[in-house]
């Protein structure tokens, strides 16, 4: 449990959402994982058919969900329209454009993150995205 003042937490939450998303836009991965905490749980769930999908936890679960995504599609946008926090919880909205390497279908779709951050560490992970339209981008030919 943190020991920091409400304000305090939200300070520090989106001071490690905002070095999050600097460290991704800059393709520093190790960056990104290195925000997170040993244990972190990163979930993502999708279809079965999305190599991705699913919980990981630890910071080599968050590489390998990084690494299994990169290696199957081509970013092309990924666009932050808030961030809202309260507390040590953090909530990053947007929307994101991204190819699928084996198909060569556009993967639009908008997205969030709740990002619970704990002694400046984020310690929980859970993306939501259009689940739907990612499995007919990696499906459909």
């Amino acid at each position: 449990m943190s020991t920091q003042s409400p304000a305090g937490a939200a300070q520090s939450t989106r001071g490690v959402i905002d070095a999050y998303l600097a460290r991704l836009s800059e393709r520093d991965l190790e960056g990104a994982v290195q925000l997170c905490v040993e244990s972190v749980v990163w979930d993502a769930q999708s279809s079965p058919d999305v190599p991705w999908s699913g919980v990981r936890t630890g910071r080599d679960g968050v590489m390998e969900f990084f690494t299994t995504l990169h290696k199957h599609l081509k970013p092309e946008e990924f666009t932050v329209t808030h961030i809202v926090v309260e507390g040590e919880h953090g909530v990053i909205i947007g929307h994101l454009r991204d190819t699928v390497k084996a198909t060569g279908n556009p993967l639009v779709t908008p997205f969030s993150a709740h990002v619970t951050v704990i002694d400046g560490q984020i310690v929980r992970y859970h993306l939501f995205e259009d689940t739907h339209a990612l499995h007919r981008a990696m499906t459909e030919r």
